[in-house]
Formats: structure tokens, C-alpha cells, sequence
């Protein structure tokens, strides 16, 4: 299956497929952290035709999370808002047959639709706290894997560095290992 991980830079999810034998490939205006024969520098809405089977997106959340609310204002002013909504929007109508977009909670389950599933990292083995919304399409729901007690806010807690805002976008690797196990049979 062809596979593409919008938005990745890391590879986490990217790995996860390949580990199963998928022609997986992230894409990313940043360089990638893993393998650079498996990645797509550059701008995704570049290559949505490129006939994938499977697109998992995760599309910048800082315009677009509730986190950052109290600065909804100035970002709809200098129209940063409304480029991360058309953004969003054009990975969300992709033709593609099966797709998930993951973000946390924000204005997109008002301006687009609600999501179809929302996740925890604590489902996945991880004992932390990031409730993660996945809007579907041709793809089930995930189902928990390994649920853990603990319910840190790590990523929540981060505190102001150069690259914070690389470190909370991270796929956590029991949530990647889930999408491939059960969005990629073989």
C-alpha cells in the first residue's frame, strides 16, 4: 500500500508502516529527522495527486487549538487562521480513499465537522495525556492497544525552547504503531 504521512517530519508514523512492508513516505517543508530516501521534502498540497492509497495528516494545530485561543483575534487579523482552515480543508478533500487528519481539539470540529474518534497517548502505552481529535474517512476507528495508568500532561507542560514546538508535534509511537497495525493489514 502506498502511504502518505502529511505533515511528518519525524517519521514516527512513517516508520511504523514501512516496519510492515507498506511504500510509506513522509512529507514535510522541514528536513526529516529519519530516512531522507522516505521523504518528501516540501509542500504536501504538491503531492496529493500522487495516487496514495492511505494519507494520514497532521496538519499545523497552532492557528487552529483551542490552546491558543486567547490569540484567535490577532491570528483571523493577519489572516494566519484562515490559511491553516484552507490548509486543513485541502487535506481533508484530498482524493483519496482512505484518510485520517489528526489535530488536538480546536475550531476545526465546528468549522469542518466534529471528529470521528478522539484519542489519548494513555490508550497507546504511553502514560500521558493529549487528547488527540481523528476525522476519518474510509478508515475504523482506532481501537486502545495498550491502556496505562498515569495521565502525565507532558507535552501540556513543555516549557518555552527553540524547538517546543517540533518536540509537541511527535507522534507518540504506541499511537503510530496502532495506525499501522490496524489502517494497514497485511
Amino acid at each position: 500500500m502506498r502511504v502518505l504521512v502529511a505533515c511528518e517530519f519525524s517519521q514516527v508514523v512513517t516508520r511504523a508502516f514501512r516496519e510492515r512492508g507498506h511504500e510509506a513516505y513522509s512529507c514535510d517543508i522541514l528536513p526529516t529527522e529519519g530516512n531522507p530516501d522516505w521523504h518528501i521534502e516540501g509542500d504536501v498540497l504538491e503531492h496529493l495527486d500522487d495516487g496514495w492509497d492511505l494519507m494520514i495528516a497532521h496538519p499545523p494545530c497552532t492557528h487552529l487549538a483551542v490552546s491558543g485561543a486567547r490569540w484567535f483575534k490577532e491570528k483571523q487579523a493577519n489572516g494566519q487562521q484562515q490559511g491553516a482552515i484552507a490548509f486543513f480543508m485541502a487535506l481533508a478533500n484530498a482524493d483519496c480513499p482512505r484518510l485520517a487528519i489528526e489535530n488536538p481539539i480546536g475550531i476545526m470540529s465546528r468549522l469542518y465537522r466534529k471528529p470521528d474518534q478522539v484519542i489519548q497517548p494513555w490508550q497507546f502505552g504511553h502514560g500521558e495525556t493529549k487528547a488527540t481529535c481523528l476525522w476519518l474517512k474510509g478508515l475504523p476507528e482506532l481501537v486502545p492497544t495498550n491502556i496505562v495508568e498515569g495521565r502525565e500532561q507532558r507535552v501540556w507542560r513543555m516549557p518555552p525552547s527553540a524547538d517546543r514546538s517540533k518536540l509537541r508535534s511527535v507522534t507518540y509511537a504506541g499511537i503510530a504503531k496502532a495506525m499501522a497495525e490496524q489502517w494497514g493489514p497485511r
